[in-house]
């Protein structure tokens, strides 16, 4: 397995070993003690499975606040994305910056996600499934979310704002200058 710090070091890319032969392949996607000494905590309480049908559609930017932080360990099985994580603890060196790399179904690699950021995707191809566990069960109260496209932090989406397919949700989101301070560094 190899664990790579991306732009912001405890976001993490992740990418577990496949062995394949004729039949296909076999992959370790999860293993708790070695996840945990690349830096990945858990424990994680819940599994998420979403399937996006159209290339653009935009999921984030969301997270969950105190007592049901969500840290999100992310993979696709299907089809492609290009996945973000925004740091919005506020007094932390990188707060509004942001890590993200292109996962898919080829590349195997995993998007570790720590409470205290955002987390975002864009499907780049029709068929997307994302599958993500969770270090905190779904709880609406603690719900929160950031405009996808705010423009103060500049995100490089593959999508043009006009093309983006949406959640009504989504679209409503405050700008992060308009949202009261959710994490401490």
């Amino acid at each position: 397995m190899q664990a790579e710090a991306l732009a912001i070091p405890e976001v993490l890319l992740i990418t577990p070993p496949r062995f394949g032969d004729a039949r296909g392949f076999f992959s370790e996607t999860y293993n708790a003690a070695r996840w945990r000494a690349a830096g990945v905590p858990g424990p994680f309480v819940q599994d998420n499975h979403s399937l996006s049908a159209e290339a653009g559609v935009v999921r984030g930017l969301h997270c969950q606040v105190a007592p049901s932080v969500q840290g999100k360990l992310v993979r696709v099985v299907k089809g492609a994305i290009w996945d973000v994580a925004v740091d919005i603890r506020h007094g932390s060196p990188t707060y509004g910056q942001f890590a993200a790399a292109e996962l898919s179904a080829g590349n195997w690699r995993q998007l570790w996600v720590p409470g205290g950021f955002l987390h975002g995707f864009c499907t780049l191809v029709p068929g997307t499934e994302v599958i993500y566990k969770v270090t905190a069960p779904y709880d609406p109260a603690a719900e929160r979310g950031v405009l996808w496209n705010d423009p103060d932090l500049a995100l490089p989406w593959p999508v043009a704002p006009d093309a983006a397919v949406l959640s009504e949700k989504d679209r409503r989101n405050p700008r992060l200058r308009d949202c009261e301070a959710w994490f401490l560094a």
